[in-house]
């Protein structure tokens, strides 16, 4: 099964742009509603700014029809990116340092007491459990910082993450080139085959070292996720840039058909594909969704077998 869908059903400039939601359609209920009579899988992003809560995951269930998927973002803190005391939970911002609370400064996984860290994953494991027991959960998707380089003590991180996702799916996405350059790619590849942990593949504009080559590997059976994050060359690496200027592009039918063969030999190897597009700009996301979904109904399956077998592996 390949699930096309966007990152963000509740994005600000989707919203402000008037031109999917109906008329009318303005409370969070209705738009979740009208969202999944349109696509059949959605990525959750807020989960990434703040700790997610149970209640709303059962919102989630109860609103989107029982074959529907949610990808949810890994909380901040959990991917070793810079996070504010305030993102998190009263009850777990009581036992962090007294400084880190009233200053409300940016702080890492590191600077966390221990007791803190177990127990933010706990509120973050019970918060994701009605999905997981509906079976609406695709998979919660850890995205690295550029600053999270390959090296021994970073995949002894990612064998943490998993165990403590322990019961629940999870997926990789790197933003350090080096995961797969010459010396890494298939070393880095094998690990996740190993541990059955999806490799989130990317379109991203090229030449930047936040940018990963987009290479289409499966290394789950169960699982295979790209996201499309646009190729604004202008404003990628731009700092404290909002979605809505770093991801502002909308691809053309051309670029989208680069990746239909792409994403349908990944269905060949995966039971379940998912294509999201994070390209948070008015309506592209979903103009672009609805359009490459089109287009891999389009294309024959014969003419995905004659494709080149180069194109899905070269690295």
């Amino acid at each position: 099964m390949i699930r096309t869908g966007i990152a963000g059903w509740i994005d600000k400039s989707l919203i402000e742009s008037g031109k999917f939601y109906p008329q009318g359609c303005t409370s969070a209920e209705e738009r979740l509603v009208f969202y999944a009579s349109q696509f059949p899988m959605v990525e959750v992003d807020s989960t990434y700014y703040g700790m997610p809560s149970k209640h709303n995951a059962e919102l989630w269930v109860e609103r989107t029809p029982p074959d529907f998927k949610f990808d949810v973002k890994s909380f901040s803190l959990f991917t070793q990116h810079p996070t504010k005391a305030k993102s998190m939970p009263a009850a777990i911002r009581e036992g962090l340092p007294k400084e880190l609370v009233e200053s409300n400064k940016n702080f890492y996984l590191d600077k966390a007491p221990p007791d803190v860290v177990d127990e933010s994953w706990e509120w973050f494991r019970d918060a994701l459990e009605p999905l997981r027991e509906a079976g609406k959960l695709g998979a919660v998707f850890f995205q690295f910082p550029p600053w999270f380089f390959p090296s021994t003590r970073s995949l002894a991180y990612l064998e943490q993450v998993q165990e403590r996702m322990f019961g629940f799916p999870i997926a990789i996405e790197f933003r350090k080139r080096d995961w797969l350059d010459d010396s890494h790619a298939e070393g880095t590849l094998d690990f996740l085959r190993r541990r059955g942990i999806p490799y989130v593949a990317v379109d991203t504009p090229q030449g930047f070292d936040s940018a990963l080559p987009p290479v289409a590997r499966v290394t789950s059976p169960d699982l295979a996720i790209v996201r499309f994050h646009g190729r604004n060359r202008e404003t990628w690496d731009q700092k404290g840039a909002p979605p809505s200027v770093r991801f502002r592009y909308l691809y053309s039918d051309e670029e989208l058909a680069e990746w239909v063969p792409k994403v349908k030999e990944l269905a060949g190897e995966a039971a379940e594909v998912h294509a999201v597009m994070n390209n948070n700009y008015s309506d592209y996301s979903v103009r672009n969704a609805k359009r490459l979904a089109e287009l891999l109904e389009e294309q024959p399956q014969a003419e995905v077998n004659a494709a080149s077998p180069e194109l899905f592996r070269d690295l």
